[in-house]
């Protein structure tokens, strides 16, 4: 049955829960929302997060993933918003663009609609349209074959998280002695909940000189059960052909290769692979979607917005995030955007929580500036990548990461030869995300067409 809404989210998981939330909030009717989830259940990976941490900044309590989870999804119930689960979006195109140039009365073209093609066992394929479409189809792991690692192919290789899916959704355990290659935090609580099961966790081997991981998993899932972290090691080889046997580590140099002589074997019957995350851009590729070469994911705007027009962008399918309820903060954010643009399109401008998107638009006051963001030394990339000063609320928030730990550091901003923002860090990690807000009161005083740098700088002034 084909269907016709203001806005679709693709992706049930913690960022499309809360942006579809967000966009109800903002005024649209929940019949003109629908979320298309491809898994049997909403929540996506926090149904098999059942560690404890998660909703210290969202509810001011800590819960466990599927708790967490569970509160949005109650949420959705209760406002009656449709959901189709075990359906899979196929493709994303844009509908047939009117003549360009201005119509009769003057009055730009609306921009077109998006088409969605999607399947499910239930109602086949089918297609649907909307004005806006929310991307929030998270991310996936990086596997073997992205990371050249010589050996055998043998049984015993997992991914870190489909480890944690055997251990607690399925009651399954994927071995007994184990090395995990890779300190992301997925690897860090699977090297804690796999020792809690009655493994042996024998090392955890990261290729980088520092850990990928938050700092409190660091203490939490390594430190407090004498699992050893071997930094700038990686694993050079794997024996076995039918099972996993042993693995081999080394330590690396600067070039990242391994040294000759450094190799130590351990004895095991798993490997566990927790080597980074790669955000699930295959559709937005398909539509044409500007991606960035360092996330990998979609270069939006102050409103989250893509540069395909009426399309957003949120949660680890726009960057990979440390904690979820910073997912869900920017979900609601691209929920409450994708609103504005819908109901503007719709010619129904009924949306304060976004005084910017809609006012700014067509006003002869309205500061139509575009400031870049860019990034200095020591930042790998700030979302978003653009503001423009129409569309911004009172305050921004910059999302970004460093390239490496900084000790003693400071996060400086500047624009048009001035300093708006110097914040002293005692620590500056690439595995914890940083922020700044930027007030639109102070971007509004920046001469036309400055560029906005964000960069890290040792605190006494001095550059990196």
């Amino acid at each position: 049955m084909d269907r016709q809404v203001k806005i679709a989210v693709i992706g049930g998981g913690p960022a499309g829960l809360a942006a579809a939330l967000a966009a109800r909030e903002a005024g649209v009717e929940p019949q003109e929302i629908l979320i298309l989830e491809r898994d049997d259940a909403l929540g996506g990976i926090l149904n098999q997060c059942i560690h404890n941490g998660f909703g210290l900044h969202t509810f001011k309590e800590e819960l466990t993933g599927p708790e967490y989870a569970a509160r949005f999804i109650q949420r959705v119930k209760e406002e009656e918003i449709p959901c189709l689960l075990h359906t899979i979006v196929v493709d994303i195109s844009l509908e047939k663009e009117a003549p360009g140039g201005k119509d009769s009365a003057g009055v730009e073209p609306l921009p077109p609609k998006k088409r969605i093609l999607a399947m499910s066992g239930e109602e086949g394929i089918f297609t649907v349209t909307a004005d806006a479409v929310i991307l929030a189809m998270g991310c996936r792991e990086r596997p073997r074959g992205a990371l050249n690692i010589p050996g055998y192919r043998p049984a015993g290789i997992y991914s870190a998280g489909t480890a944690q899916r055997f251990v607690n959704i399925e009651g399954r355990m994927p071995g007994h002695e184990v090395v995990i290659l890779g300190s992301g935090d997925i690897g860090l609580i699977m090297a804690r909940r796999m020792t809690l099961e009655g493994a042996k966790v024998k090392a955890v081997a990261e290729l980088m000189p520092y850990s990928g991981g938050l700092k409190r998993n660091i203490v939490q899932c390594l430190d407090d059960f004498g699992i050893p972290l071997r930094l700038s090691h990686t694993v050079v080889d794997i024996r076995g052909k039918e099972r996993v046997e042993a693995v081999t580590i080394a330590q690396v140099g600067p070039d990242r290769k391994p040294v000759p002589g450094t190799e130590e074997t351990y004895e095991c019957d798993t490997l566990l692979l927790s080597c980074g995350l790669l955000p699930e851009n295959e559709l937005s590729w398909l539509l044409g979607v500007e991606l960035s070469p360092v996330t990998n994911g979609p270069v939006v705007n102050e409103s989250l917005e893509t540069n395909v027009s009426g399309v957003f962008a949120c949660g680890n399918v726009l960057h990979v995030h440390d904690l979820v309820d910073y997912v869900s903060e920017e979900a609601k954010a691209a929920g409450r955007c994708a609103a504005a643009y819908a109901n503007r399109r719709a010619g129904d401008i009924t949306v304060p929580e976004c005084t910017g998107a809609v006012s700014g638009e067509g006003s002869d006051t309205a500061d139509t500036r575009v400031c870049s963001l860019t990034t200095g030394a020591g930042v790998r990339y700030t979302v978003p990548s653009t503001l423009r000063l129409s569309y911004m609320e009172g305050t921004q928030l910059i999302r970004f990461r460093v390239d490496n730990v900084y000790r003693d550091a400071a996060i400086v901003v500047e624009a048009g030869g001035q300093r708006l923002r110097n914040l002293k860090k005692r620590i500056l990690s690439p595995g914890e995300m940083e922020q700044v807000i930027l007030k639109r009161t102070e971007l509004e005083a920046l001469p036309q067409g400055c560029e906005i740098s964000i960069r890290v700088e040792q605190a006494d002034g001095s550059k990196l």
